[in-house]
């Protein structure tokens, strides 16, 4: 199964690419206990093996402490999902979020345009993240996000293209705090795992995941 572990990466390359992973190396070496200790669990999570998920750049100004992911549901050589998810840790605390750390999520999933004109799909989606921090048993607060469909007409030299429509999960929350000041961010991991495949269109994972709904007429996979 995959595991989420792998060298820091902003996708540039070259010299500046192995200063900014030493630069995280540092970092994280002189980071507080309980976000090394919140890290260490995102790269000890084992997962489906049809998510392939990896460490990437994190942003550098929303918090003293970042760490992020990237992940994709995966389908032979096509993507059937994609998303991004941050932890933030602040030691002093955040007003906005009420603890010292937070999760930052961006989900994304192509579906065909009929199903985006649903008019209860945004209310849908976002039922799908909590639901699955709820079915994990997971406690949290301060939930805030946007679901977004767009679509997308082809003209000209690219008219022979379908059109295309896809929908965007941004979400933010505050996981709990547990011993030591430590969230679970393992089992908050496998919670965002389960989104990702429920907006892929895969079936649940066992049978505790039987009341997982998946998408419905979702476009076909996406070449990578």
């Amino acid at each position: 199964m995959a595991a989420a572990q792998g060298p820091l990466s902003d996708g540039a390359g070259g010299m500046d690419e192995a200063k900014d992973t030493e630069k995280d190396r540092r970092e994280a070496d002189t980071a507080p206990l309980p976000f090394r200790a919140a890290v260490d669990a995102l790269r000890a999570a084992r997962l489906r093996p049809q998510l392939e998920v990896e460490p990437t750049r994190p942003p550098q100004r929303l918090a003293p402490h970042a760490y992020a992911l990237e992940a994709a549901v995966v389908d032979g050589d096509q993507d059937l999902a994609d998303g991004r998810l941050v932890l933030l840790h602040d030691p002093a605390g955040h007003e906005a979020w009420q603890g010292t750390f937070r999760l930052v999520t961006l989900v994304r999933a192509e579906l065909e345009p009929e199903m985006a004109a649903d008019p209860l799909l945004p209310e849908v989606c976002w039922s799908w993240l909590t639901g699955a921090l709820q079915a994990r048993g997971l406690t949290y607060g301060e939930p805030s996000g946007t679901v977004t469909r767009a679509s997308s007409h082809y003209f000209g030299g690219l008219s022979a293209r379908p059109a295309a429509s896809q929908i965007e999960i941004r979400a933010s929350w505050t996981p709990r705090e547990g011993p030591g000041g430590v969230p679970d961010t393992a089992a908050h991991l496998a919670s965002w795992c389960d989104l990702l495949a429920q907006v892929a269109g895969l079936p649940p994972a066992g049978p505790g995941d039987a009341s997982v709904v998946t998408l419905p007429q979702r476009r076909g996979p996406q070449s990578r």
